[in-house]
């Protein structure tokens, strides 16, 4: 960490890390600066120039200057005034006077920043230039109305790493020459490069995450289908968390009354965020029309409810789930005698058992944003862009903002993934083959452990070897020559360096390792080159281990890994309260006999689809919390009503209790794993200036015994026939469960089946609306054939997504199978 400083800005000593900008020392002191083209995150455009500041006499941009001790600054003066208000004039030339029907009016920075500078009037013209609106994916596109900030291309680099966006030239026509000699420079410059500008976009390189559209300052970037349906104000704002991921990134559900008509019926027209401080990804923003419309309580199936409950061998459930209903479930289950059954979380909580045995802590040591602040980041076992985006994010964050570098393991080829750093050099994409993982977590061992115990050391020992090698070095050797001096006409000596090559044998030490994921002395070149200036690491691993045949040997691998490396450790929940679930209850396998499911198909079913034997709320009509993958306790607001029954009052009657909110629950959850005695409304649920989460708690992790034993690799590749090639169970970019398919942004163009790379499509001679048969795990079922173009290489992907999903038969618990698969 950078040493702290002592600083002055406007007459207020502040403390500042050494080497942070100007502009966020400013923010995180309540000191204000105007910027419209910088968020809080990311890295300086200059596109702007309004966060002019006057520091030790000189003026400089508070976006890209580094704070120094002792340094005195003045965030306003005469001439930084007329700066500002010269750029604010600016950016309102021929901007349209459409505000009233503009989708940003009433929170539109170029209003705010106008009144603020007190624009007035207007010194500067110059002819438009027609600029058509453009449909992009989620978002519509209106260049009359951009400032061309990039704001939009600086979070989809530094913080999405898409790069789906760009700075783009336009025709127009010259600025006055004038105005050149007649205006402040800074406010010239800007004008300059929007005169010739707009913003360009990539669609193949688009993962529809909708966060430039939150990042926009006016009305530019808009949600189409969010567009001329409100006006800002008469929004209601409910902070929420994201409950379709782990992340549960902080958001807003944007409310109002359904129609003019209908006041009583409150309606969610959009996500919004808050950018500068947190991202949300594509499900989070898009997928949020998912509540249960229940009219009135039914009495009948709620008393059928009770009676199942009583009776039931099996209570099923998956992990999209707050804390407070896991821990009414976990009573119920003991109060009745039934066992808790959700294998995603139960996978999950033995891996983290298993875990715990070798690095002696409850939890492991992580969180993503400590990913995001480190500048070496190995990602294994996880399909980062479909199975977590906000961790794909913190890998690019590391990579772009911290000027690290990266590994990415995984055996389906991502072209998306590549957009981050610079491939062979700051960043490297490793397509192994499936199985393989424990050679991976053995070699990060190998790299970077010390002090290993004296058994792991000596496996991983037996496969080094020495090498020897030709390298070529340059060799400086002093010589003397003879030459004449042309003056006196007598000779004399001269010294000369002369550079030689020479060739010469070097031993190295090599290790076996490396092969199983396909690697060489170039790759361990490479690591070794990455690794310069590097002293903050962070290893992130997923469901691909989770599931792993070998799980409880990964499992302890990646314990060893945090224990007695410099690496940090995440291990990637895979639904949304998987730890919480993990954490709270006791689970088991399911066993014969009638089942109760809480989402689940079963033979009584609790439904937030309305397709069940008793109506539950969804996610957004539910106060609760997660606990997210930052091992944070975070809150979530209800966005809208339920008119049902609640698990709280099936708990009420099976109990015999008298508890009349859920969140009363939340300061009972269990306080020996961690969690705190703390009241639901006394949660905090903000960001400070200072960049720092106030959002909920973290829970305790606590030391545990460690055993160090590992076993040895004893698990074989996937030996393919010529007829099969290897299957992988994912889903499309931003299709999590159920609830984000029947959402009205994904269902109209919902994809479910099997997924190629284009590639592999061609390979197999398919074509649009073509069905295959796969054949996998004694399995056969007839899917839609996709193409999709951003994954590479021969593996498919096959959807799960849906509710009970039939394609989860293809599978054991491995997340790649051996399959056939023939047109259909």
């Amino acid at each position: 960490m950078s040493d702290m400083i002592t600083l002055t800005i406007d007459g207020k000593e502040v403390q500042a890390k050494d080497g942070e900008s100007i502009l966020n020392v400013a923010r995180a002191n309540n000191v204000f600066v105007p910027a419209v083209c910088y968020l809080t995150r990311c890295s300086p455009t200059l596109a702007c120039r309004l966060c002019l500041v006057e520091a030790d006499g000189k003026q400089v941009y508070g976006c890209n200057t580094k704070v120094k001790a002792d340094m005195n600054i003045s965030t306003v003066t005469q001439n930084i005034e007329k700066e500002r208000r010269a750029i604010m004039e600016v950016y309102d030339v021929n901007h349209p006077l459409q505000c009233g029907v503009c989708d940003q009016s009433g929170e539109c920075e170029l209003q705010n920043y106008s009144l603020y500078m007190k624009v007035d009037s207007q010194s500067y013209s110059i002819k438009d230039i027609h600029r058509p609106t453009a449909h992009w994916g989620v978002m519509n596109y209106d260049p009359a109305l951009c400032i061309v900030c990039e704001r939009c291309v600086t979070v989809c680099e530094d913080m999405v790493g898409s790069k789906a966006l760009s700075t783009v030239k336009r025709d127009s026509d010259n600025i006055d020459k004038v105005f050149k000699d007649e205006m402040p420079k800074d406010a010239y410059a800007m004008w300059n490069k929007l005169n010739k500008s707009l913003i360009g976009y990539d669609a193949d390189a688009c993962t529809n995450c909708g966060e430039c559209i939150s990042a926009c300052p006016v009305g530019a970037l808009v949600s189409h289908d969010f567009q001329y349906t409100s006006n800002a104000w008469e929004l209601k704002k409910i902070p929420a968390a994201n409950p379709h991921s782990s992340d549960c990134a902080f958001l807003y559900y944007d409310v109002k009354h359904e129609s003019i008509d209908n006041h009583a019926t409150k309606k969610i027209y959009r996500v919004n965020s808050e950018p500068h401080y947190s991202t949300v990804n594509g499900a989070g923003r898009f997928a949020y029309d998912f509540e249960n419309k229940v009219a009135l309580k039914d009495k009948v199936a709620f008393s059928k409810a009770l009676e199942a409950f009583k009776k039931a061998k099996n209570i099923k459930f998956n992990s999209y789930i707050t804390n407070e209903e896991a821990f009414i479930l976990q009573k119920i289950a003991s109060k009745m005698g039934a066992n808790l059954v959700n294998e995603d979380a139960r996978r999950y909580q033995e891996f983290l058992k298993n875990y715990s045995k070798t690095s002696g802590k409850s939890l492991y040591s992580s969180k993503l944003s400590d990913v995001h602040n480190s500048n070496f980041v190995i990602s294994v076992g996880s399909y980062l862009k479909s199975d977590l985006p906000n961790a794909r994010y913190a890998f690019n964050n590391s990579v772009t903002m911290n000027k690290g570098s990266g590994l990415y393991f995984h055996p389906i080829a991502d072209p998306i993934m590549e957009k981050i750093g610079k491939k062979g050099k700051t960043t490297e994409f490793i397509y192994h083959d499936a199985m393989v993982e424990e050679s991976i977590l053995y070699f990060v061992l190998y790299k970077f452990a010390k002090n290993l115990p004296a058994e792991v050391q000596e496996y991983i020992d037996s496969f080094k070897e020495m090498k020897t090698k030709t390298v070529v070095e340059e060799v400086k050797e002093t010589v003397v020559e003879m030459v004449v001096d042309e003056a006196t006409g007598e000779e004399k000596e001269v010294k000369k360096i002369v550079t030689n090559k020479v060739s010469k044998e070097v031993k190295y030490e090599y290790t076996k390792l490396v092969e199983a994921f396909g690697k060489d002395e170039k790759f361990l070149d490479l690591v070794d080159e990455m690794l310069v200036k590097k002293d903050s690491f962070s290893l992130m691993v997923g469901e691909d281990l989770i599931t792993h045949p070998n799980a409880e040997n990964l499992a302890k691998l990646c314990g060893l890994v945090d224990k007695f490396t410099q690496f940090n450790v995440v291990i990637i929940p895979s639904q949304t309260n998987t730890l919480g679930v993990a954490q709270i209850c006791t689970l088991s396998c399911e066993e014969s006999g009638f089942s109760v499911g809480y989402n689940v198909k079963a033979d009584f079913e609790l439904s937030a689809l309305g397709d069940g034997d008793l109506d539950i709320p969804a996610l957004n009509q539910q106060e609760g919390t997660y606990t997210n993958i930052d091992k944070r306790v975070i809150p979530t607001n209800a966005a809208l009503g339920f008119n049902g029954y609640t698990l709280n009052e099936i708990a009420n009657e099976l109990l015999n209790e008298d508890v009349e909110y859920t969140i009363e629950y939340t300061a009972k959850l269990p306080l020996e794993k961690g969690y705190k005695a703390v009241a639901f409304d006394d949660l905090p649920n903000k960001f400070g200036n200072d960049q720092v989460e106030y959002r909920g708690y973290e829970l305790t992790s606590s030391e545990t015994l460690t055993q160090d034993t590992t076993k040895q690799i004893d698990v074989e590749k996937f030996i393919l026939a010529n007829d099969e090639i290897l299957i992988y169970k994912a889903n499309p970019i931003n299709q999590f469960n159920e609830f984000t398919a029947i959402s009205h942004e994904f269902k109209e163009n919902l994809q479910d089946g099997i997924f190629f790379s284009k590639a592999m499509f061609e390979k197999l001679e398919l074509s649009e609306d073509d069905k295959v048969k796969v054949t996998a795990n004694n399995q056969e079922l007839e899917l839609f054939a996709f193409v999709d173009i951003q994954i590479d290489g021969d593996i498919p992907y096959v959807s799960t997504f849906m509710k009970n999903s039939p394609s989860n038969a293809l599978f054991n618990t491995y997340r790649f199978s051996k399959a056939k698969v023939v047109k259909a």
